[in-house]
């Protein structure tokens, strides 16, 4: 008897996560679920928009799919400007910001969930990101440079938790000067 062969597809894949969300539950659970619908209303929204698919949500975070790195990174930048806006009407203490990885990666596909290194490396990159920063594997980068107005910080290779291999990492700077075409 064969096995059923797995499915796989290449997807670039964005993670987001709200930084200090338990802290904030832990003083005030009602106004910070308040927050975090609010935020993301907004999100889901930019994420649609851009033609993404949301594929998993756990409290305070989100994974989503595009079919281009190029869609992914400009709608995290939209996701960053948005939420930017957002938490400037917020008292400092009320504030949530987001963290965002973004990668290109070849993910394996079961149902409507996506699994494998690919979602893995996304979601390690937000982890390490700083609040309201993007960061960006090298594998979206190749893809993106030209393409966006945009500048880049080479954050040189990193090391990730539970990654086999280093992956070499970008910080998006909105003021930066844009990379040249490869």
């Amino acid at each position: 008897m064969n096995a059923t062969p797995v499915k796989r597809k290449l997807v670039a894949i964005l993670a987001t996560d709200a930084v200090g969300y338990s802290r904030m539950m832990s003083i005030d659970e009602e106004g910070t679920v308040k927050i975090l619908q609010a935020h993301r209303a907004v999100i889901d929204g930019i994420i649609e928009f851009h033609e993404g698919r949301i594929i998993n949500t756990a409290g305070d975070s989100v994974l989503a799919e595009f079919a281009s790195p190029t869609q992914a990174v400009r709608c995290a930048v939209e996701i960053q400007d948005a939420l930017k806006t957002r938490n400037a009407t917020l008292a400092e203490e009320r504030r949530m910001h987001f963290r965002i990885g973004v990668n290109l990666g070849d993910v394996m596909v079961k149902g409507d969930d996506l699994l494998g290194d690919g979602v893995n490396v996304a979601a390690r990159l937000e982890g390490i990101a700083e609040p309201g920063m993007i960061y960006i594997a090298s594998s979206v980068y190749d893809q993106i440079a030209g393409k966006v107005n945009l500048g880049f910080f080479d954050l040189g290779n990193q090391s990730l938790k539970n990654i086999d291999r280093p992956i070499r990492a970008y910080r998006i700077e909105r003021g930066g000067t844009p990379a040249p075409k490869p």
